[in-house]
């Protein structure tokens, strides 16, 4: 089905949906008891050995910056530079996890979560980006894996999280061609010492949001602008990736699985406007297809071939096009785009459809958004496997009497996507796992710690961990391997 056709589709059978969960009692297979003797609940189940885990990131919740050899990042420098933070906050301390990763696993095994996702620190193992491995970096990631296996959950490593070294931006960073060498080379490092007990690696997170945010409209760390920055960024970072893609199955871990993430989000046109349609259409080529075209098909999105033509080098998309074992899927929410001249591709965000619940960001609460993603992953790109590695909401958490934060707006987006989840593997899509984002209150990037997306509350003075309701909640989810219905 072609891509426009496939939208009119989508947006014909979402607009027939109740925003949320009013085709939800269709999806229901039965009910569970809550308790021996208790109320029956409906739950909607997941397939046997789907797997449940959580994930984060090294610069949003590691804090030790300085410590260890550690060299500073880019978003050391960005976070820094007086303006570009909210309330002028830093990830120096974050949530202190480098300290503090026993509690932090400990929290994880109780929930009976059965995989973490989290990122290496580039610059904690490479202070300087290239060169000497600094051993003591490697040595928490060492620590850090043991304590996961001895409780029981698997590593699932990152290697590139947005935390690139400061030593290689000040040689151009993602712009550089070079880089692809570099990432590497570092990739191989790490695979190398912690590759005997960790089994599933992801390439990048976000490679695209990388770009836009970083490179594009600077927004983001390094804090440059410009079209073809952007585009750069992209191309450099596919590029990256099917190098070391190609390197780490030539070395041959026992038992690796390689992958990469992607954060993947629908671009609708404002109001369903026919005029509309060229900027979403278009923005969803930058957001979306700029990944996934060059590693599943060995091409550049239509729209932009001649862009990244002008960029790319003959053999380039032979690199970039490498086999996975996995897909990791960061999803929030669709984009709402219109024609806007001032925007980096001539797009701009628009409102929702009316009625359309919001999270405290301001972003739609579109679950079925979810399942629109997955399902143009089995039609137009081979129905890979897998694996939502990113999905939750900012709200803003207030504790009640008990101290515990009810956060019932929280669990009602984790309910919504997980039973658009299960509707998805019911039509087929190859979906293995599912992924909370995030365990803790953290460092939330430009927004600083005003934003709550954890499971966990965070105290900012004594740093102080609290379980929210909807930790208890997901940890229901995983032992039930179901979903509540309501």
């Amino acid at each position: 089905m072609k891509r426009r056709a496939f939208l009119k589709a989508a947006m014909k059978g979402a607009a027939a949906a109740t925003l949320g969960g009013g085709t939800l009692a269709a999806l229901t297979r039965g009910g569970v008891q809550a308790a021996p003797g208790g109320p029956a609940v409906e739950r909607v189940a997941f397939p046997q050995g789907f797997l449940w885990g959580v994930s984060t990131s090294s610069y949003q919740i590691e804090g030790a910056v300085a410590e260890d050899g550690r060299g500073p990042s880019v978003w050391d420098s960005f976070s820094h530079s007086f303006g570009r933070i909210a309330n002028g906050d830093t990830g120096d301390v974050a949530c202190d996890h480098y300290h503090r990763y026993a509690e932090d696993v400990e929290l994880m095994a109780r929930a009976g979560m059965q995989a973490y996702r989290f990122s290496i620190a580039w610059p904690r193992v490479l202070p300087q980006g290239t060169g000497s491995v600094n051993a003591k970096g490697l040595d928490f990631y060492d620590r850090l894996t043991d304590a996961l296996l001895a409780r029981g959950i698997q590593p699932w490593p990152c290697l590139f999280h947005w935390d690139l070294p400061q030593a290689l931006q000040d040689k151009g960073g993602w712009t550089n061609r070079d880089i692809a060498g570099w990432f590497t080379d570092y990739a191989l490092a790490v695979t190398a010492r912690l590759g005997d007990r960790a089994k599933h690696w992801v390439m990048l997170n976000e490679p695209s949001v990388v770009a836009i945010f970083g490179h594009g409209t600077g927004g983001h760390a390094p804090g440059m602008t410009g079209r073809t920055t952007c585009l750069k960024a992209i191309h450099h970072q596919n590029l990256a990736q099917g190098t070391a893609l190609a390197a780490l199955r030539q070395a041959g871990g026992k038992g690796w699985q390689l992958g990469t993430v992607l954060s993947l989000q629908p671009s609708w046109p404002v109001g369903g406007l026919d005029s509309n349609y060229p900027a979403s259409l278009m923005w969803d080529a930058v957001w979306n297809r700029s990944c996934l075209d060059p590693l599943f098909k060995g091409s550049f999105p239509e729209l932009l071939a001649a862009e990244f033509g002008a960029i790319a080098r003959a053999g380039d998309l032979e690199r970039i096009r490498q086999p996975v074992d996995f897909l990791g899927v960061n999803y929030y929410s669709r984009m709402h785009q219109q024609p806007d001249p001032g925007g980096l591709f001539g797009t701009g965000y628009g409102s929702p459809p009316e009625g359309t619940r919001k999270t405290g960001m301001d972003w739609p609460v579109e679950p079925d958004g979810l399942s629109e993603i997955l399902s143009d992953l089995q039609e137009s790109y081979g129905n890979p496997p897998v694996y939502v590695t990113e999905n939750g909401a900012d709200y803003p958490d207030t504790p009640g009497p008990n101290g515990q934060v009810d956060d019932g707006d929280r669990i009602a987006y984790l309910r919504g996507h997980l039973l658009a989840a299960a509707k998805s593997i019911d039509e087929g899509c190859n979906l293995k796992g599912y992924m909370a984002w995030t365990l803790l209150d953290n460092f939330e990037w430009a927004e600083g710690y005003r934003r709550h997306f954890g499971l966990v509350e965070v105290d900012r003075k004594t740093l102080a961990r609290r379980p929210k309701a909807s930790y208890d909640w997901y940890a229901s989810v995983i032992r039930n391997n179901a979903v509540p219905v309501a």
